[in-house]
């Protein structure tokens, strides 16, 4: 798993290249906690290389939007793939989070 953090123009972009399961989320969440830091921007998760995410990976979205919505923030999810759009249909994301 390899995350890529561009900071531009005011927003952030975090591409998240591979698979997100439990370890791997375990070795980027230093690097996804920092970006809660720039979490009254916006911030960009850019899954257009994300190939699977697991509950842990879930939970290192919903820890950034609720960090963004505490510094009057948002958290955009772009690129998704259709097995990962089901993954956010089933477990509610779908509607916690502005996709693109």
């Amino acid at each position: 798993m390899e995350v890529k953090i561009t900071r531009e123009d005011g927003e952030v972009t975090a591409l998240l290249i591979g698979r997100l399961d439990t370890p791997a989320s375990l070795e980027i969440a230093p690097q996804m906690n920092a970006l809660a830091e720039d979490a009254g921007g916006t911030i960009i998760l850019d899954c257009t290389e994300l190939e699977y995410i697991s509950s842990s990976g879930l939970r290192i979205f919903i820890t950034l939007r609720k960090a963004a919505a505490s510094k009057g923030g948002k958290v955009i999810v772009r690129g998704i793939s259709n097995e990962i759009r089901s993954v956010f249909m089933m477990t509610g994301f779908l509607n916690l989070f502005e996709i693109q």
